[in-house]
């Protein structure tokens, strides 16, 4: 596609736009988080003396280490059990055209319309009746169910799209529904299943609200939950706030960074397609 160097030029200062826009809350929570403690932060003045020794100083505060552990604990619950139901799901639904998997795949549809928010409270008085409150089963449990709809439907669109000749000529070779799956789907799923799972382990390690609604301690939460036991804690240090912040945050940013060409390319290859 030939572009005018108005489009060119347009499309350039468009994104330039955008990345400004994006960057500009993190270097504002920067630079208030590197002013000297107890000063109140003003505007994007950058400190004369940054005071990164902060970063220290909230991740003792914040308990951080407790909290990675916390985090990466829940995500282990949560994404590999997700991710595995929903390949075989997706694949089920998508490709083998079992019996009823339309209305099946109506349901999930439906979950997809459902947000947290309106179903927090069924959720907490089953986790009670269930003995599972303040623990971190009460947190992995529910997010597996609640991100059941996107993930098949993520991983049907996949499948849908994988030509029948493959598996017609794996059932001709003799292959089974399992051999066919396993050695043949899997595969050619890749960049769906690394795509979903970035997407599950960003999402599970930001869950906010189970986290504040379904656990009270804070070093059972993940991370983004125990920012609210943070926040009520240093509330009045808006300079701790801010690395406190910047720390939660971080992970999160490290491995997108690593994985987006994963992502783009899942994206790329049609995998949200049909």
């Amino acid at each position: 596609m030939n572009l005018s160097r108005r489009e060119w030029l347009t499309g350039r200062l468009f994104l330039v736009a955008l990345v400004l826009v994006t960057l500009l809350p993190f270097v504002s929570m920067l630079s208030a988080a590197l002013q000297p403690r107890g000063t109140v932060p003003t505007g994007l003045a950058w400190p004369s003396d940054p005071q990164w020794g902060n970063f220290v100083d909230a991740f003792t505060a914040a308990n951080m280490a407790a909290l990675l552990r916390s985090s990466l604990l829940i995500v282990v619950g949560v994404v590999p059990i997700s991710v595995v139901i929903a390949t075989m799901a997706g694949f089920g639904l998508g490709h083998l055209r079992v019996p009823g998997a339309k209305w099946a795949f109506g349901l999930f549809l439906l979950g997809l319309t459902l947000p947290f928010e309106a179903v927090v409270t069924p959720i907490y008085y089953q986790m009670r009746d269930l003995g599972l409150l303040n623990t971190r089963w009460a947190i992995v449990l529910p997010l597996i169910g609640l991100y059941m709809p996107f993930a098949v439907f993520w991983m049907r669109a996949h499948f849908a799209n994988v030509p029948t000749e493959l598996s017609e000529a794996a059932r001709v070779d003799g292959s089974t529904t399992w051999q066919l799956f396993w050695r043949i789907q899997v595969p050619l799923a890749r960049p769906a299943i690394a795509s979903l799972t970035i997407l599950l382990f960003l999402w599970t390690w930001n869950q906010f609200l189970l986290a504040i609604v379904l656990v009270d301690d804070a070093t059972k939460r993940t991370m983004a939950g125990a920012l609210g036991a943070f926040q009520g804690q240093w509330g009045t240090d808006l300079v701790l706030l801010c690395a406190g912040s910047l720390l939660i945050l971080t992970p999160t940013l490290v491995v997108f960074l690593i994985f987006q060409r994963q992502f783009i390319k899942a994206l790329l290859q049609g995998s949200v397609k049909g």
